[in-house]
């Protein structure tokens, strides 16, 4: 056996630092190569990281809800002497050689060959040599030894053809076994990291959550339901005022990365917004009839699609709003990474379609749809969230006519939609019941003109009035 200290890694954002959000093993636990050990909150995204070691879990290093920085070791593994190559025999024991230096080795050692079966996980650079079982190393003569395999869980079923034991010396084992082993874990709840992560924020300890989910899981319902009901005995209990009288917050994670990114673009970027009313009544009937259609079964029909389609289709009578600044040169893009504006249990983050511009009715459907399943979900990764080259933030899902929004860094345009409703609307001179909307936008004052910001707005309006424009 030989002992390794995993290091935080850098999960390939180049980021400096993570919370430790839940770990998924616990000291004494068997941990296999790529299972996932750990969920980190990087300043952008949850990220699940697997382990490149097999071997029993020794100590964990560092709390959940602590940040540490990259290179931090987290986790001790003592992991197993490499096992024989390609053993044949389901049933035969597992052999390898003995320790040498490179099984022994820190992340100081040098990398293994390539041609050795070697891997290096991502973040370490090429300086750790991985001690997995895909790795095949020769052992001296006569160093072999017989690796003893760890305590079975007492549900885990019987290997196949194996002597049945004497009764009484099987209890004896049994008996050895429980004396010596940790406490029996806790049963495992199934829950996906954002309801963990919400369970955590509203102080609702997930074992005492009656599950209602599909396959047993637990429900953002459930937590919500298990809050409200904590909260009501405590009302109960205590009615009055809490003795706090503030509540603080750290500020880390995803809402420092948030604070950081808006006062870089409102501080570096001169802002100049416009906004216009829009009779969006054509849009509403022309989204009806694609959710009747069978091409549409199944995908999420929304305005938030036909703005897409009018974002794109405005870029292209008006390149310059997809574009980006540097102090040398002004880059336009030839194509259209759209960002969406996703408000999430982890805060704002705006990931992207890439190349939405090259994409049918029917697949943009698809990909908002997507994205969006993922952001609530709290999966989006860091690569969905770079490259963006023009973004639309939706603030008429929570009601809002319109609003200045703050450009995301390094693009030059963001167009918010507000929400859509009826309204009264003068249509041939005479006053109507609308479905009427206001489109809002703001734009880098340092690479588009008034007149190329009014342009490209009116452009988006004119798709929002009349989607059969888009035929064109």
């Amino acid at each position: 056996m030989s002992e390794i200290r995993f290091p935080l890694p850098d999960v390939g954002e180049g980021l400096t630092e993570a919370e430790i959000v839940q770990w998924r093993v616990a000291p004494g636990d068997r941990i296999a190569l790529d299972q996932v050990f750990v969920e980190i909150e990087t300043a952008k995204s949850l990220v699940e990281l697997p382990s490149a070691y097999e071997g029993i879990v020794s100590e964990l290093l560092v709390d959940e809800g602590k940040t540490v920085g990259v290179g931090t070791p987290i986790l001790v593994i003592q992991t197993d002497v490499p096992a024989a190559a390609d053993s044949s025999e389901p049933g035969a024991p597992a052999t390898a050689g003995a320790p040498d230096a490179a099984t022994t080795a820190t992340a100081a050692a040098p990398a293994p060959a390539a041609d050795e079966g070697g891997a290096v996980l991502v973040g370490h650079g090429a300086s750790g040599p991985v001690n997995t079982r895909r790795r095949r190393h020769p052992s001296p003569a006569g160093a072999h030894t017989t690796l003893a395999a760890p305590p079975a869980p007492a549900a885990a079923p019987a290997a196949p053809v194996v002597p049945a034991a004497p009764a009484a010396a099987t209890q004896a084992a049994t008996s050895a076994t429980r004396t010596e082993a940790a406490p029996e874990p806790h049963v495992p709840v199934i829950a996906k990291p954002p309801i963990r992560k919400l369970a955590k924020d509203l102080g609702v300890d997930l074992s005492r959550v009656t599950a209602t989910g599909p396959i047993g899981d637990i429900t953002r319902e459930d937590v919500i339901r298990e809050a409200s009901q904590a909260s009501v005995f405590r009302n109960i209990q205590t009615p009055e005022a809490p003795a706090d009288r503030e509540t603080r917050i750290p500020v880390k994670g995803v809402r420092k990365a948030i604070a950081g990114a808006m006062v870089q673009s409102a501080f570096q970027a001169p802002h100049v917004s416009v906004f216009v009313d829009v009779d969006a009544t054509r849009t509403m009937e022309y989204l009806k009839r694609l959710k009747a259609s069978p091409d549409y079964a199944g995908i999420k029909i929304s305005p938030l699609l036909i703005m897409a389609k009018a974002m794109i289709w405005a870029v292209r009578r008006n390149p310059t709003v997809n574009a980006q600044w540097t102090d040398d040169e002004i880059i336009v893009k030839h194509y259209v990474n759209l960002g969406i504006a996703a408000a999430t249990p982890r805060g704002l983050i705006v990931p992207n379609v890439k190349d939405a511009q090259a994409m049918s009715m029917v697949e943009l459907a698809a990909a908002l749809e997507q994205l969006t399943l993922t952001a609530r979900e709290g999966k989006t990764q860091p690569a969905e969230m770079q490259g963006g080259t023009i973004t639309i933030t939706n603030i008429g899902v929570f009601g809002m006519d319109t609003g200045t929004p703050i450009l995301n860094p390094g693009e030059v345009g963001i167009v918010a939609l507000g929400t859509i409703k009826q309204k009264p609307w003068v249509v041939d001179g005479e006053v109507r019941p609308r479905y009427v909307t206001t489109i809002g936008g703001s734009f880098d004052h340092r690479v588009v003109d008034g007149d190329v910001v009014s342009r490209f707005v009116a452009d988006v309006a004119s798709i929002i009035e009349e989607p059969a424009l888009l035929l064109e």
